[in-house]
């Protein structure tokens, strides 16, 4: 049980915020973001054509060099689907259960997959990593006991115990999201790189590995672009099951796993769409606000998380040449949903907020609209379009209430109203 509740503690929130942390909207820094719609020439954008053959490129190559790192694309051998187990009446008929074991890069991924009984046709999926182990989404007996991993790296990991079962279910409400008629598909993240400084040794990363030593180059992917590759191993499976429908699958994540989701939307646009939830810096939020947890904070914490570059902006965010509202915008024209926690301070609400605004402008380059105002919305007060984004009572989590805005979103972008 050790091994589990170090897992769950630390994921559920940030390591323990610093005495010098500011929460005071009044010492926010004068900041002036990088102009999404003009290119390093100079040239403006002005359509969605010039966005995305020339903008783009070069916003996604700066966010991978100075970032998230440079990641392999599809194993182009050696990766194989296996269904390990079938039930077909998961919670009590309601569902199909499938447990799928991607080998992939010397590693086996398990794939939970939920898919609802009476969705006649092809089902539209969430997808997104978890953090205790596929078992404890869900407290259905017969999902296999992940293998736990420890954040310090000292312990070695360990099958998690029966008491684990359903363990983190509120953040994973699958009955009422199979009621809605999506399927729910997840991987314990740990499957693809354990989190913690010097997890690579057991990392999918490992497998392409040149020189045997160096942990990443300075552009090299760190641990969110592992698990960011791993979201689309999912993929690769997930378009071969003939009950999912691959064109509408919404990849999702919360925390350090929203962090995952947004850039494995941008780097692989097969997702449908996007959603991040509570992801706060090197996610969501804009960095040059300098509120709540900064660049510093993440690069002395998890030093495991970005790739080398990354580092020398600690102490230089103003000269840093992207934003996260770029992040986001990669994104476009496909819909893009951020979620905010009222006491989650540390994450920065308003500036994941002022980030959705800012990403904005190149959804109108499409003739679609984001959110067309930066006055921060009410908390319960969903606003947006093809750019959503809600800020709800209480702290760092995923709530049922999270869950019902992710669902209408989905129904709006997907035509199921």
């Amino acid at each position: 049980m050790r091994h589990l509740t170090l897992c769950l503690l630390l994921a559920s929130a940030s390591f323990a915020q610093r005495p010098d942390t500011n929460y005071d909207e009044t010492k926010v820094p004068r900041y002036t973001l990088p102009d999404l719609l003009t290119m390093r020439s100079g040239q403006l954008v002005k359509d969605a054509k010039t966005w995305r053959q020339e903008r783009r490129p070069e916003i996604y190559k700066l966010l991978e060099d100075q970032m998230f790192g440079r990641a392999p694309g599809r194993p182009q051998k050696k990766m194989t689907f296996e269904l390990a187990s079938i039930e077909k009446s998961a919670f009590g008929g309601k569902a199909v259960r499938k447990e799928v074991s991607i080998k992939t890069a010397g590693k086996t991924l398990n794939l939970l997959l939920y898919l609802p009984s009476q969705t006649k046709g092809r089902v539209p999926v969430f997808l997104g990593l978890n953090f205790g182990g596929n078992h404890a989404i869900s407290p259905e007996p017969g999902i296999k006991l992940a293998t736990i991993w420890s954040r310090n790296g000292k312990t070695p990991p360990a099958t998690a115990p029966e008491s684990s079962r359903g363990s983190t279910s509120s953040r994973w409400p699958i009955e009422m999201i199979l009621a809605a008629g999506y399927g729910v598909a997840s991987i314990y993240y740990c499957d693809i790189e354990p989190d913690y400084d010097g997890g690579l040794s057991n990392s999918v990363r490992q497998a392409y590995l040149k020189d045997g030593k160096t942990e990443f180059a300075a552009g090299g992917w760190g641990a969110i672009g592992a698990w960011a590759w791993g979201l689309s191993r999912a993929m690769d499976y997930l378009e071969t099951d003939k009950a999912v429908d691959a064109k509408r699958v919404a990849v999702l994540g919360h925390s350090r796993l929203g962090k995952t989701a947004l850039w494995a939307g941008a780097a692989d646009e097969r997702f449908a769409i996007v959603i991040s939830n509570d992801s706060g810096e090197g996610g969501a939020a804009i960095s040059r606000r300098m509120f709540g947890e900064n660049v510093k904070n993440l690069n002395t914490s998890f030093p495991h998380w970005f790739c080398g570059n990354y580092k020398q902006y600690n102490d230089r965010v103003a000269e840093l040449p992207f934003d996260s509202h770029m992040l986001i915008a990669l994104i476009a024209p496909r819909p893009v949903y951020v979620a905010s926690a009222e006491e989650d301070k540390w994450a920065d609400p308003k500036g994941e907020f002022l980030a959705a605004v800012a990403a904005s402008p190149v959804y109108r380059l499409y003739g679609k609209k984001g959110i067309e105002s930066d006055a921060m919305p009410g908390i319960h007060q969903p606003v947006g379009d093809a750019v959503g984004y809600h800020i709800r009572a209480g702290k760092h989590d995923v709530t049922k209430y999270d869950w019902e805005q992710f669902i209408r979103f989905a129904d709006r972008h997907f035509d199921r109203k």
